[in-house]
């Protein structure tokens, strides 16, 4: 296996390597026995094809040159991933060689490196076999959600993807640098890796295989229904708001912030206002925002800098004239805490409450789930939605419910004209368990009172407490769906760990869906089998894997969606409001979204999440 990061020794010994014994490698990466030469059009340097392009020999071109990665027949025989330093800052490009060379490593992939004279890393995967041009372009595009320095364009252009390989000369004079020994490099060349190691790649990329899909299909469909209306595509928030780009990749508009230390405040301020401590920083400087850690230059800059930086962060949004004075502390937006809105006066003691949390469980899981499992498709919301309501009591320690629809659809990851259909409806299936005592009027959602019905009183107190916490969605079966969900849960709270024959019953999910949910659980390392029984992989992160799946970013986009519609309404409502929203205000496609605070502890980020939305 080859190092990702490349020391001073190493860089010394690849050195030795003259630029012509490394360009003996290209026949080796290329995906045709050819070569393009680059030269500048236009203020750019490009690699533009020839009418007849030159054979690679063994003599070292006296110019840039790149060789194609695709076949004739558009296969490619090499993988080739391109770390830019024009995508992200040094110090992302060196942790994301890093992170790619150890994800590699443990799927038993050997790898060829190269360094360019501007910093760049070039990783270079030989394969045994021909992928096709499709299934090589999927799984970079993976990578690349891995990886922010990551360029995938090589392998999304079939007939023009090109790259500079080991002794090229480069634009701005030097040669691409085997990291390498030239040794290794022609054993991993030779010996290439098997489909064996692909597939493990694969399976290790599964989660951000997945999202890829899913952010193409949306794209698609987004590009689709702008075009039938006649309007120009509205770009796509999430992970690609201003904010999360200049945190991931460390470049930053320099006609909005003047220098580095401006763009870490803009991202400090953000985190600041969207809860987040500074543990949290600290922890996602060396995981998901390597971006913001590189404006830092270096380690002991950023330990000296970030106490203060975050202080100060800390006291612009909590300066005088951020928020409105003078006014009744109603939410007016889908961040803050979600306290009740005014429909009534009744008090319960805690202790009371998470014991009727418990006893409403029990008729759950006993009389309602197999009530609620006839009506199909729907009944899977009408239960998901009452566990939502279960876990919304026990984490406000309330027995009123007294929050909007958007409340609960940003909980469950769906819409709010959804949770406004089923909320009545699950009233009315409730049997006397979510009663209706006062009607929304302007700023005040409707007001339902949670209570045990005396019919269901003997039935809850004979039936022992379940273990565990009860969850409506937890942010990673936004991605994976209802009926996964509810399949876990009967993992995870089940007394004994369960058969899949087991599972159906419980469920009273078909067993094709079943078995449908364990595969793709399974699949993603959440679940595991042994003899038979299903049980919890414990070493698995469900907020992790909620990440990599896009789950996170999904759920900030629709609390920031959420909220500028709150916004909006309250503004209608309060028409004499100062200052006036103006029209950027409540939809603005450059805004950046609501970032939720990182968590390792799956039971405090369910109730985390609870009072973010």
């Amino acid at each position: 296996m080859v190092p990702a990061e490349v020391s001073s020794s190493t860089l010394d010994a690849a050195r030795q390597i003259t630029p012509q014994e490394a360009w003996s490698l290209a026949p080796l990466i290329a995906g045709a026995p050819t070569y393009r030469l680059g030269r500048w059009i236009g203020g750019r340097f490009q690699y533009p094809r020839p009418q007849n392009p030159p054979r690679i020999t063994a003599a070292l071109p006296t110019r840039p040159a790149a060789v194609p990665i695709h076949g004739a027949d558009g296969s490619v025989v090499t993988l080739c991933l391109d770390l830019d330093t024009s995508k992200a800052l040094q110090g992302v490009v060196d942790d994301d060689a890093q992170r790619l060379g150890k994800l590699l490593e443990s799927c038993g992939i050997r790898y060829v490196a190269d360094v360019s004279p501007s910093g760049g890393r070039h990783l270079y995967i030989p394969l045994a076999e021909r992928m096709s041009g499709p299934e090589v372009r999927e799984l970079v595009e993976a990578m690349a959600l891995v990886a922010p320095s990551l360029d995938p364009s090589p392998h999304q252009n079939v007939t023009d993807g090109c790259i500079r390989v080991p002794g090229s000369a480069h634009k701005s004079g030097g040669h691409q640098t085997l990291t390498t020994s030239l040794v290794a490099a022609y054993d991993i060349l030779r010996r290439r890796n098997s489909t064996t190691a692909v597939a493990a790649l694969r399976l290790a990329l599964a989660p951000e295989l997945r999202r890829a899909r899913q952010l193409k299909d949306r794209t698609a469909k987004i590009a689709a229904a702008a075009t039938a209306h006649g309007i120009r595509p509205v770009p796509m928030g999430g992970s690609q708001s201003p904010l999360r780009v200049l945190a991931r990749t460390g470049l930053y508009d320099t006609a909005k912030y003047a220098s580095p230390s401006e763009a870490r405040m803009a991202v400090l301020n953000h985190f600041a206002a969207c809860g987040w401590t500074l543990g949290q920083v600290r922890l996602e400087l060396g995981g998901q925002f390597p971006g913001l850690a590189a404006l830092y230059t270096n380690t002991d800059r950023q330990e000296r800098l970030l106490d203060a930086e975050w202080a100060e962060a800390n006291r612009w949004i909590q300066k005088p004239g951020t928020q409105s004075t003078g006014r009744r502390t109603t939410r007016i937006n889908d961040t803050s805490l979600p306290e009740p809105t005014g429909g009534a006066s009744r008090t319960s003691s805690k202790a009371a409450v998470h014991q009727l949390v418990n006893d409403l469980e029990n008729v759950l899981y006993t009389v309602l789930d197999h009530r609620l499992k006839e009506r199909g498709r729907e009944g899977l919301s009408l239960r998901l939605l009452l566990r939502a309501v279960l876990g919304y009591m026990r984490t406000m320690e309330t027995d009123l419910l007294d929050v909007g629809c958007r409340t609960f659809a940003s909980a469950l990851g769906k819409h709010h004209g959804t949770i406004s259909r089923l909320l009545p409806m699950l009233q009315q299936a409730s049997d006397g368990i979510l009663t209706k005592v006062a009607d929304a009027r302007g700023r005040n959602a409707d007001t339902y009172v949670i209570q045990l019905p005396q019919h269901f009183e003997e039935l809850a107190r004979e039936l022992s407490w379940r273990s565990g916490k009860i969850h409506g969605i937890r942010p990673v079966f936004r991605a994976l769906g209802d009926v996964t969900a509810l399949v876990y849960e009967s993992i995870e709270r089940g007394r004994l760990s369960p058969t899949t024959a087991a599972i159906v019953r419980s469920t009273g999910i078909s067993r094709t869906a079943v078995e449908t949910a364990v595969a793709t659980m399974s699949s993603y390392n959440m679940i595991e089998r042994r003899h038979g029984h299903w049980s919890i992989t414990a070493g698995t992160s469900l907020t992790a894997l909620a990440r990599r799946l896009g789950a996170l970013d999904d759920a900030a986009e629709q609390i920031s969606r959420h909220r500028k519609q709150r916004a909006a309404w309250h503004a209608w409502l309060d028409r004499n409001l100062v200052p006036e929203l103006a029209e950027h205000e409540v939809e603005d496609p450059e805004s950046d979204l609501y970032w939720i605070p990182p968590s390792e502890n799956e039971l405090d980020f369910v109730g985390m999440l609870w009072r973010v939305a």
